[in-house]
């Protein structure tokens, strides 16, 4: 009887350890920054049983490199921006809804969700996820009232104080300087030889004025909390971040407006892990979800109903009460034909000395 309470013993152990083994379903994610804070996950991981994994890119080139690089396979959900979703949902990266599997669809922004940013032969490749702008971030201790032109950027008094991301946005400022969006924004994104020629040259003439370019958003944070810097194009991530960490930041859109994107969640067409990836998608809009993702990037949610957890301090900051205004000083991020000729010119200008 000894020996047989051993071995079941032993047979025991053995099932529980094996059970133990059994692999977790993950689900793995290639995102901006932010969008998959612990806090914001959890409680999809308890009710799913399964690992949410993230890697967060810095610019829109990194996610569609990696994509094309042979890397797609590695992840299950990506949230490009609206000046790559398009091409990355023409070149059959991603997969196409299941709407019936996305019922809050519906309570999204109908401003938003009627884009054509990532539908195609009819179906719906994206959920518009969170929007904002690429603000002028500024340390108030340097200044007795708000920059209000991007030009500022380019005056000697700020030699090696400025930071500008390592990403097309500063072509796309630069080109506004110089009045490119005039009388059509868009154009922003269609330049010619001759004007992408003028932009090269004025951010080589900025380079003296850059102590960085930053190219993630925590690096950005540490060189305004290490005073290497006092104005910067950055992301409303980055103020929200200084200002839990006390530091004294402003946040303004010049008079010339500022560029910004709209972000989307979609589904790898390579992904193994499409059921899941699609619950993913459902609870990350809504509304709920929507408020704690706000509450981590201060990035304005796509569902209009996370209106409801928020205060009405936090509905004004987050310019809900008034989008519609707040959106005619962004011009929102288009699909770039000449994507690779704007990469060109703006490797150029990191390579000047």
């Amino acid at each position: 009887m000894r020996v047989r309470a051993i071995f079941l013993g032993i047979l025991a152990l053995a099932l529980a350890s094996g059970a133990c083994k059994k692999k977790e379903a993950s689900l793995s994610l290639l995102v901006w920054e932010g969008y998959a804070d612990p806090a914001t996950v959890h409680a999809f991981e308890e009710s799913r049983h399964c690992k949410v994994m993230a890697t967060y890119m810095g610019t829109s080139d990194e996610l569609v490199a990696k994509l094309r690089g042979g890397s797609a396979s590695n992840y299950d959900v990506i949230s490009p921006s609206s000046d790559v979703a398009t091409s990355i949902v023409r070149a059959g990266l991603v997969a196409p809804l299941d709407l019936s599997k996305l019922p809050t669809y519906s309570q999204l922004s109908a401003k938003l969700r009627d884009l054509p940013l990532a539908k195609a032969n009819g179906q719906v490749y994206g959920v518009p996820f969170m929007w904002g702008p690429n603000p002028l971030l500024y340390d108030t201790t340097a200044f007795s009232q708000p920059p209000d032109s991007w030009t500022i950027f380019w005056n000697p008094k700020y030699k090696g104080k400025i930071s500008v991301w390592d990403d097309l946005s500063t072509v796309y400022m630069a080109a506004q300087i110089l009045g490119y969006d005039k009388p059509d924004p868009s154009q922003l994104y269609n330049l010619s030889d001759e004007q992408l020629a003028a932009v090269r040259k004025k951010l080589i003439e900025l380079k003296p004025n850059v102590r960085k370019m930053w190219s993630s958003g925590g690096e950005l944070t540490n060189l305004f909390q290490n005073h290497e810097v006092v104005l910067a194009m950055g992301w409303p991530l980055n103020t929200n971040d200084l200002r839990k960490l006390n530091f004294s930041i402003g946040e303004t859109i010049p008079k010339e407006n500022t560029t910004g994107w709209i972000d989307h969640l979609m589904i790898t067409s390579a992904s193994s892990n499409k059921e899941l990836a699609h619950a993913f998608l459902e609870y990350m809009i809504q509304a709920k979800t929507q408020k704690l993702v706000t509450d981590r990037t201060h990035y304005t949610p796509a569902n209009p109903g996370a209106s409801q957890f928020l205060t009405p301090e936090e509905m004004n900051g987050l310019h809900l009460d008034n989008p519609d205004a707040y959106m005619q000083r962004i011009y929102f991020w288009q699909d770039v034909p000449r994507r690779a000729k704007y990469n060109e010119i703006w490797n150029e200008v990191k390579a000047a000395q």
